[in-house]
């Protein structure tokens, strides 16, 4: 390419998409006759009022842990779920956590149903398993239950029929509902009790 020196020349700038606000580093590379022009795009995009702060920190691992105590309380056998249903739901304000809480509930019920039904007739048939995960999301649709809500029925479904388990589905199912159940309710009532402070510039993403 005329008027290209021999030697590589590397411009590194930084730029800020106006539309998005994520980060762009641009390389020029020119040399031996060619050019080429490469854009790495920033792979994350925080803003620092959605950060975990300490106290928020602080609940989270207090609620989780009591969500893994009460369900280990009761004799469930798989208690973690319980402290992971926690560690999803939990929200800074009770009006995003009750709403949401609400519809997770309900949808789990829906997969565990769907799930010890399908374990006791339709065993390892994948034909019915994605025709299953479909249904889900219609009837998902139809109760008017959101994506996140059909995320747990579908994953409450996919670990009823999937694992091998000794134990009868619908004992797996019921024991699957009322880990989550016990995880989500936990959830509430730190958000009721311990609320958190809402930075009013903050958009929270309750799913």
């Amino acid at each position: 390419m005329a008027g290209v020196p021999p030697a590589s020349i590397i411009r590194l700038a930084t730029d800020t998409a106006a539309s998005t606000g994520e980060h762009v580093c641009e390389i020029d590379v020119a040399g031996f006759n060619c050019a080429r022009k490469i854009a790495f795009v920033k792979p994350w995009n925080w803003q620092s009022e959605n950060l975990p702060s300490v106290i928020h920190s602080i609940r989270t691992a207090i609620a989780a842990t009591i969500s893994l105590a009460v369900a280990r309380l009761f004799g469930l056998p798989e208690a973690y779920w319980a402290a992971i249903a926690t560690l999803v739901v939990m929200q800074s304000t009770l009006q995003a956590t009750l709403l949401i809480s609400l519809e997770r509930i309900g949808a789990t019920a829906l997969g565990a149903i769907a799930g010890a039904v399908l374990a006791n007739y339709f065993a390892g048939n994948l034909l019915i398993f994605a025709v299953a995960v479909f249904g889900l999301g219609i009837l998902c649709a139809a109760f008017r239950l959101g994506k996140s809500a059909y995320r747990y029925a579908g994953i409450t479904f996919a670990i009823i029929v999937l694992i091998p388990r000794v134990n009868p589905a619908w004992t797996i199912a019921l024991h699957r509902f009322f880990e989550v159940s016990v995880g989500i309710v936990v959830a509430l009532t730190f958000a009721a009790l311990w609320p958190e402070h809402q930075p009013e510039s903050g958009n929270q993403n309750a799913e």
